[in-house]
């Protein structure tokens, strides 16, 4: 290569990298993060149907010579959504900017492509047109469920608690329910806020009023969709038993004035050592 052709390449490659640093951009904050540039695409993640998540970027910017301008995208607004869905633009001028998009409930499983676009309103700032790409996995399966103790010995009359673990792997901050069948005498249904790609545990009591063998389902259903549910049995062997009633309380369900507190302890450790030597 010659001299004047090294020149002309280098020339060349300086002026493509000074044009790349100082690209109008987009820095995308939730569910996913990535600075993009415009046409390109980003993967968000997993949502249910009927679920709803929101879209979160930086009105931050820069401008085509590399100027830092704060307050650059005034709106964050889809351009084109999949048949049914349904969208919320963020606020005008905030930051950082917040959409909503919610997913029909007879949407199907699979990808969808979603066109986002940052809106600087009248191109005040001249950063001109910017869209991308958002891709979105439909599919039920969006959390794990585990319960725990999954047998159970008690009392009768004597709730008991159940540790109820809630893995959303999906984007939405979804409510869920919780409830159990196959329970006699127990009907209660709790409501929580499971929040996207956060594992979060929940205390659920439940009680028998008379002796026996029992098992039955905890099912935790979001309450935006039925499909998106799972279950997890349980079994209980109630009895009225005194060596029952202090492990009840040992486990802190506790009844009483609390005058009587201190003998909890003395009552939990007890019916160890009666455990421990009698089976």
């Amino acid at each position: 290569m010659s001299t004047n052709a090294m020149r002309l390449y280098a020339a060349v490659t300086i002026l493509f990298l000074a044009a790349v640093s100082n690209a109008t951009y987009l820095n995308v904050l939730g569910p996913s993060s990535a600075v993009l540039q415009n046409g390109q695409s980003i993967y968000l993640g997993k949502v249910g149907p009927g679920e709803s998540f929101y879209l979160e970027a930086s009105a931050s910017t820069t401008n085509a010579t590399g100027f830092a301008i704060n307050i650059g995208w005034d709106r964050l607004e889809a351009a084109s959504l999949p048949t049914g869905w349904y969208s919320q633009p963020s606020l005008l001028y905030e930051n950082p900017m917040k959409m909503k998009v919610t997913v029909p409930s007879t949407a199907q499983n699979g990808t969808y492509n979603l066109t986002i676009a940052a809106i600087n309103v009248g191109n005040y700032s001249k950063l001109g047109n910017f869209t991308f790409s958002a891709y979105v996995n439909v599919t039920p399966n969006v959390f794990n469920l585990s319960v725990t103790p999954s047998s159970i010995q008690s009392g009768v009359d004597e709730p008991t608690n159940l540790y109820i673990s809630i893995n959303n792997t999906g984007i939405s901050d979804d409510p869920f329910s919780i409830s159990i069948s196959g329970l006699p005498a127990w009907d209660v249904k709790e409501q929580v806020v499971a929040l996207h790609e956060t594992q979060s545990t929940y205390v659920y009591p439940v009680y028998v009023n008379e002796s026996g063998s029992y098992r039955f389902n905890v099912t935790v259903v979001s309450t935006t969709s039925p499909v998106i549910a799972r279950n997890a049995p349980v079994s209980l062997v109630a009895q009225p038993s005194l060596l029952n009633d202090y492990s009840a309380v040992g486990q802190g369900i506790i009844l009483s004035p609390v005058i009587f507190y201190p003998s909890y302890d003395i009552m939990l450790f007890l019916s160890h050592v009666y455990s421990a030597l009698f089976g």
